[in-house]
């Protein structure tokens, strides 16, 4: 299943305050600090709020894909982070997962 809604997107400079409420939410579940966390490109997937997709750069050559959901804006929610997956590469697609 592929990701619908925008293609990607790499310049993903707009999201940075969005990225900085969920890096606490990974490093929690990873038990780990990154010290570099930077988004390399994001697409988006339009539900009853947005799924971002985003590949993220924590480190030279490692990379997270993030699953990050924000409800409509009505409901007053930050952003919250639904799933990821590790040991990526600047290379690997970003996909749905």
């Amino acid at each position: 299943v592929g990701v619908k809604g925008k293609p990607s997107c790499q310049l993903a400079k707009p999201l940075s305050p969005f990225l900085l409420q969920v890096k606490p939410q990974l490093e929690e579940r990873e038990n780990e600090v990154y010290g570099l966390f930077q988004a390399i490109e994001y697409r988006t997937q339009v539900v009853a709020g947005t799924n971002y997709f985003i590949k993220v750069k924590v480190s030279d050559g490692t990379y997270v894909h993030l699953r990050v959901f924000q409800s409509l804006p009505f409901e007053n929610q930050g952003p919250s982070l639904t799933s990821y997956q590790t040991g990526k590469t600047r290379d690997d697609p970003l996909t749905y997962f």
